[in-house]
């Protein structure tokens, strides 16, 4: 077929221009059935043979190395590959086409290879690097040889998902995998990176021993995201993976379990279809951050001994969440089962609140309270009222992280903690927990020190920033408080801070673009962030930038082509680099790969259709999938209705891929007020055409079409229009991402009152700043 699942068919276009087709598989969850009849659960596990009959010409393989390859006539020829261990049915993968390889051995004497299109080995040599030092990692963390003769990864032309992790055989969207050793972004080489990592761990965790059940998927893909953060941070440090996490993965999960239309990690799955709605950041984010509070709790050396029995215990067998909990409380001595329950089998995180502080000149006495922390502030049942998590309460002062950690097992708890005179103390060190804390203006005030002097690590200064947003979000902190909180920020030089300042701002633009006086102040506070920023990294890289450094710098053009387009400096100095661009796509040093997204964007919106056309035409010319999705992603930005039609119209015309036409829809979406109205009423109009291009495809790839579209609303009558639409046109697959969508859309909603409601509408409060 040509949905991207099954056995399927993908179309490109060779270095001599020619169009060819690649065959490929894609069975995780539910279609291994499609290419063949099989007892396709993962429990059902089986030893396979597979022999392809294929065109002569042709390259062909398998998880298992080649046992035999014989001519069948002058055209065709047969091949059998060596017997698979025991595995389950969605980890078996084949494919078919023509490539180029580079490969390496590991320390463990594991032949790994990377396949790339014809003309394009080069392109492999990073993901290389990174998959034979993360392969020789694991061995060593699990202390379990990775089990199969070699390992496969294979770039491919049209792909739902980011990769695959079939064993042995690893496939990737061509973006995730290839990096172009001159064009390629900062940013592209660390999202192959995690991409590589996450999948190699799961040659362990999730192919060895592999979930009984799809109700235990996070088991997969909750220690793949811890594991990922683990292996890029052992092969690149410079990373910073683990302060990354906390603006990544946690605050992805912190997002979404804060609706009450979230689900618990251990997810019933009464048919099986309904597995393709939880691969989602409660199986994948909050597994891992669940994950890494385990650790944090046991300790690297029982968390790591813990997972070695596992893995020898069930290898090539099932498994059940509680039998990970056994090895963990047989290394560590601790209850983890009771400790672990509260997180796993229920809904939603906790809000720590202090209810009382006595401060004195070397301590200081906190009174918490938990409850049930949900986005939108409703109020909470008796029932709802009296949910409870068993949560490790860190801490931190001036002095570091304290060493004891407090386990807070019912409603309320007090803690004592040694400070210094006029010291600080901030709960959740190091963003460790998945949960809110509500502090004390005193304690905020204090913090302040902090965060101005930045002996508050960068991860906790972030973790403030989006607690103290999803607290005023929820209305238990007044709007006006985190305006003078953002205002401590003024300095900031972090990309780990700036990602969580970033998500702030846009936040409260987004919510606040529907109340035009309002809007007006807060554009200029942003705009004034933004240019300091503009001071200290400034425009040009240079060879001592250190990745942060570069990431920060796409994070200040992304903002400056949101808040200053029209800045006369702004403007000129995108279009200087776009026509420097123009003359020569391969001009990294006046447009690197890392800025040309929000480049293209500022260009886009101080010009007309000229400027449209420009841009657009490079999807044209460019010779690989990351450079086109730069245009993708910027083309809706023009501030022209008429051209953020067409752009609508060109993502459903077939000249996208089908794996990507969601992104350039979003580029309109997120534009701007009128971009969101634009792109639904496209999406209401164009329904049966875009359910009809989608087919039987993941049901990822309509969910990412139905918030591209529809989900940057913030009022109830959108929520109640959008709800009214999909019951006159059900989409079964998509129901908990449109419920999902929905209720946020009314949180943002009864946000934006509280919002009107505060100081932030008057000029003399923004004047005061």
């Amino acid at each position: 077929n040509n949905s991207m699942a099954g056995f399927y068919r993908s179309s490109y276009v060779n270095i001599k221009g020619e169009s060819k087709i690649m065959a490929s598989t894609q069975f995780e969850a539910l279609d291994a059935r499609r290419a063949f009849p099989c007892w396709d659960e993962p429990a059902r596990k089986a030893v396979f043979g597979v022999t392809l009959v294929v065109p002569s010409n042709l390259d062909c393989f398998s998880n298992m190395p080649e046992l035999s390859c014989k001519a069948l006539s002058a055209t065709k020829k047969e091949v059998t590959f060596m017997d698979s261990p025991k595995m389950s049915t969605y980890l078996l993968a084949f494919c078919v086409g023509e490539f180029d390889y580079v490969q390496a051995q590991t320390e463990h004497g594991v032949l790994i290879k990377v396949y790339t299109p014809p003309g394009k080995s080069e392109t492999g040599k990073f993901a290389l690097d990174c998959a034979v030092r993360s392969l020789d990692a694991y061995n060593d963390f699990f202390g379990i040889s990775y089990p199969l003769p070699k390992l496969d990864m294979v770039a491919i032309p049209e792909f739902a998902a980011g990769a695959m992790e079939n064993w042995g055989l690893v496939t990737y969207r061509e973006v995730d995998l290839l990096i172009d050793p001159t064009k390629a972004s900062s940013n592209q080489k660390q999202r192959v990176c995690t991409v590589v990592t996450h999948e190699l761990a799961h040659q362990w965790f999730g192919n060895l021993v592999t979930m009984a059940w799809w109700d235990d998927l996070w088991l997969n893909e909750g220690f793949a995201s811890w594991a990922e953060n683990w292996a890029a941070n052992v092969i690149h440090p410079q990373y910073s993976m683990w302060d990354q996490f906390t603006t990544g993965h946690l605050a992805a999960a912190l997002k979404l379990d804060a609706l009450k239309s979230s689900h618990p990690i251990q997810v019933p799955i009464h048919h099986a279809e309904e597995v393709e709605e939880v691969f989602d950041a409660i199986s994948y984010c909050k597994g891992g951050s669940v994950v890494r509070m385990i650790k944090a709790v046991l300790g690297f050396d029982a968390f790591q001994k813990g997972l070695g029995n596992y893995m020898k215990k069930h290898a090539y067998g099932n498994t059940e969440t509680y039998d990970l909990w056994k090895c963990w409380e047989e290394s560590s001595g601790m209850p983890v089962q009771e400790m672990m329950a509260s997180w796993t089998e229920q809904m939603g995180f906790p809000l720590v609140k202090v209810t009382k502080e006595t401060w004195e000149d070397d301590k200081v006495t906190l009174e918490l309270e938990q409850m049930w922390f949900l986005s939108d502030g409703s109020e909470l049942t008796a029932e709802e009222a009296q949910k409870k998590w068993t949560i490790p309460i860190m801490t931190c002062t001036e002095e570091g992280t304290q060493a004891d950690t407090v386990v807070m097992r019912e409603k309320t708890a007090t803690i004592t903690v040694p400070i210094g005179k006029d010291g600080w103390v901030k709960l959740n060190a190091g963003q460790e927990v998945p949960m809110r804390v509500q502090a004390t203006p005193t304690m905020l005030e204090r913090l302040a020190k902090g965060i101005v002097s930045k002996t508050l690590p960068p991860c906790d200064r972030a973790g403030l920033l989006s607690d103290a947003y999803a607290l005023v979000k929820a209305g238990s902190m007044k709007p006006e408080d985190l305006i003078k909180l953002v205002a401590n920020y003024k300095t900031e030089e972090s990309y780990i801070v700036w990602q969580s300042l970033a998500d702030v701002i846009t936040g409260l633009d987004s919510v606040m673009s529907d109340d035009e006086k309002m809007s007006t102040n807060f554009e200029k506070f942003a705009r004034a962030s933004v240019l300091h920023l503009v001071e200290t990294v400034g425009w040009s890289p240079s060879d001592k930038d250190e990745h942060l450094t570069t990431l920060l710098r796409g994070i200040m053009i992304g903002l400056l082509s949101r808040y200053c387009y029209d800045d006369p400096a702004v403007a000129k100095e995108a279009n200087d680099r776009f026509k420097a661009f123009q003359a020569d796509a391969n001009d990294v040093k006046s447009l690197p790969s890392d800025m040309r997204t929000p480049v293209f964007k500022i260009y886009l919106k101080n010009g007309g259709e000229k400027e449209y056309n420009e841009v657009k035409s490079y999807y044209e010319t460019a010779t690989d999938n990351a450079e086109r999705k730069h245009v993708l992603l910027s083309l809706g930005s023009t501030l022209d209705p008429a051209l953020k039609e067409a752009t609508l119209e060109w993502t459903t015309s077939g000249a996208i891929k089908l794996q990507d036409f969601f992104y350039a829809i979003g580029s309109v979406g997120r534009s701007s007020k009128q971009g969101r109205e634009i792109s639904w009423k496209y999406f209401q109009a164009n329904f049966e055409r875009i359910k009809d291009m989608i087919g039987k495809g993941s049901p990822s790839l309509m969910d990412a079409c139905i918030v591209s579209s529809a989900g940057s609303f913030c009022s109830g009558e959108k929520a109640d229009e959008i709800e009214a639409f999909f019951k006159e046109h059900p989409l079964p697959q998509s129901a908990r991402k449109i419920a999902q969508t929905i209720e946020n859309m009314r949180a943002n909603a009864k946000f934006l009152d509280a919002l009107q409601s505060s100081d932030l509408v008057k000029d003399d409060f923004w004047a005061a700043l």
